[in-house]
């Protein structure tokens, strides 16, 4: 640990790495809950303003419409839906009328307007004179179905006119129902008048419309009489589209008599005598309470300097924490890679193992570790007994060879052909070990060569089957072959027949008399199952997973001659795994045993 530099070391890096993120998220925090609060809180205000008006503006226009509050009930629950906020209505003596809220829910504590359409908010309600009254209040003013549809074809006319002479005019309905001609700029301006197109009979009153002025002047005379303006006043319609309304009716016949305090007395007692005539055509004044809306103060986002001061004080608190934190942290991590250090440092021979204490990451590569070192371990003791092994495997016919030779040189024993016959025996013997061991070689190194090409799985069987009838009936063991239907195999048969003959030689040596081996191949799926089963000794449970591990032999006392070189079933397995397949073996004592080869199918060949 000491040749790693302190700016190197896991822990140090760990525990800077935690305190710069901590620093950058503390700080990034800080600015973006400053940022979107701001903006929310700004967005927020916003928009409850934009749906107070919106509200408001719903209800007087349904006020102005209507001589009573009667089935408000279904557009104040629409509105709470749209604007996601509680809308009651009451009298002004706070008798409910309709309720966005559960029954019994207390109203806010003070009323956020008044639904008054002939004193309208001229400031916040959408298209409001500037009377102060509703214009879609219109009472005594809404034409009849006759009078609208006879305006309607002096309106359709005219612009008829208009846009023969190439003016674009669009014809604009007012909430009494009079049709106006309008241009892209509001009313029609008298600019347009060519005298072509001129015609008063959309200027005219109809017969409501007069009978509703003529009540107005009735209703006026006695305030303009009071304010100095005397004899008969003569009521017209001005109109404003500018948002579409209907303006009030003003006195046009004084318009310029008296000075301006005459006229804004005169314009006050129009205004009172409309709102007076207007006022049996509308619902009565109502006060309007909105849930969490105007009742409470507007948030504000204050960093002040005590504000300043805890978000300084979290955030030394969170750096203080992330330091500690990281260094509890950072300390178990390192610890175990220590001694995992530590004992990798050890020397090869000793196999060291480290402590498993965690079930973390760490943990997790000490058991990788561990493992490696007992795979290590028991590499070395199969390599040690494999010299051993094959120094025994080779020893052993050189010795008898050796031994033959000086006997005859010395004359004891004359070179006779079952000598020879013996000596060529131990030669062949010989000959085998180092071909298999050349052969497991090839096979470790991924040098195997596979001459493949098409192989009846029947013809195969048959060959092995005919190899080894000679040392089958020898033994007294039946040799046999089944096979279920027509497989073929793309593969080596050459190294096939070596694999299934070491099968078989071992199913036979281990055969007693009057048993039987048989040898059967059969389709499944995409494979080919190939079998060699006997009725022998079989094999021990505790034996079974090391069958195939080289040299091995279920009975140690065995030599060459009686239980092989303990290398066939090794071989076996390299050359089927060599052409992409798999051996098994399943096995009971005294009930025999079975080896599976499972090899990857093949199309047979077109004839050709």
């Amino acid at each position: 640990m000491n040749r790693i530099p302190l700016r190197k070391r896991l822990l140090v890096r760990l525990v800077f790495a935690s305190v710069l993120i901590a620093v950058c998220s503390v700080a990034a925090t800080a600015w973006l809950a400053v940022a979107t609060t701001t903006r929310a809180l700004r967005q927020e205000q916003g928009q409850a303003l934009a749906d107070d008006m919106d509200i408001l503006a719903e209800l007087s226009g349904y006020a102005a419409t209507h001589p009573e509050w009667k089935g408000v009930e279904s557009v104040v629950r629409a509105l709470s839906a749209k604007t996601g906020r509680r809308i009651a209505l009451t009298t002004t003596d706070r008798v409910p009328i309709a309720d966005s809220a559960r029954r019994g829910t207390s109203l806010p504590p003070r009323a956020a307007a008044t639904v008054d359409p002939l004193r309208t908010d001229t400031y916040t309600e959408h298209g409001a004179q500037l009377g102060g009254i509703d214009p879609r209040a219109v009472g005594p003013y809404r034409l009849t179905a006759a009078e609208r549809d006879k305006l309607d074809r002096y309106a359709e006319s005219q612009r008829n006119c208009y846009t023969r002479l190439g003016y674009d005019m669009t014809v604009t309905r007012i909430p009494s129902g009079r049709p106006l001609l309008t241009d892209d700029e509001g009313l029609l301006d008298s600019g347009y008048d060519t005298g072509m197109c001129r015609s008063d009979r959309l200027a005219v009153p109809t017969p409501t419309e007069q009978r509703a002025l003529d009540a107005l002047g009735k209703r006026a005379r006695p305030c303009l009489n009071r304010v100095g303006i005397e004899g008969d006043a003569f009521f017209g319609l001005v109109v404003d589209v500018g948002d579409g309304s209907l303006a009030p009716p003003i006195i046009a016949k004084y318009a310029k008599i008296g000075g301006a305090t005459v006229q804004r007395a005169a314009q006050t007692c129009i205004d009172d005598s409309r709102r007076a005539q207007l006022d049996p055509y509308v619902a009565p004044v109502a006060e309007l309470f909105l849930g969490g809306g105007n009742d409470r103060a507007t948030p504000r986002w204050n960093m002040s300097p005590a504000n300043r001061a805890k978000v300084a004080g979290t955030a030394g608190l969170v750096l203080a924490v992330t330091v500690a934190v990281s260094a509890v942290v950072a300390t178990r991590l390192v610890r175990p890679l220590r001694a995992l250090t530590e004992a990798a440092q050890q020397p090869p021979d000793q196999h060291v193992r480290v402590p498993v204490t965690t079930r973390d990451e760490t943990g997790i590569l000490a058991e990788a570790f561990n493992d490696l070192a007992e795979r290590r371990e028991r590499l070395e003791a199969q390599r040690k007994a494999l010299v051993a092994d094959v120094a025994h495997e080779l020893r052993s016919p050189l010795t008898n060879i050796r031994g033959w030779l000086e006997v005859t040189r010395d004359g004891l024993v004359d070179p006779d052909p079952e000598l020879l016959g013996a000596l060529h025996e131990e030669a062949l013997l010989l000959q085998q070990v180092i071909d298999d061991l050349r052969d497991l070689a090839a096979a470790d190194a991924g040098t195997l060569r596979l001459h493949r090409e098409p192989v009846p799985a029947d013809e195969l069987l048959a060959q092995v089957a005919a190899a080894h009838r000679v040392a089958a009936d020898a033994a007294g063991v039946a040799l046999r072959t089944e096979t279920e239907d027509a497989a073929w195999l793309d593969a080596d048969p050459v190294r096939l027949r070596q694999a299934l003959g070491n099968l078989v030689a071992n199913a036979v040596r281990h055969t007693p008399k009057g048993g039987s081996v048989t040898l059967t191949a059969r389709r499944d799926g995409a494979d080919v199952v190939l079998g060699v089963a006997d009725t022998g000794t079989g094999i021990s449970a505790e034996d079974l997973p090391h069958v195939f591990e080289r040299f091995w032999r279920a009975e140690k006392s065995r030599s060459r001659r009686t239980g092989g070189s303990g290398l066939g079933l090794n071989i076996v397995r390299h050359l089927v795994v060599a052409h992409g397949g798999t051996a098994e073996a399943t096995s009971a004592p005294g009930a025999g045993s079975v080896f599976t080869l499972r090899l990857p199918a093949a199309a047979a060949p077109r004839d050709g």
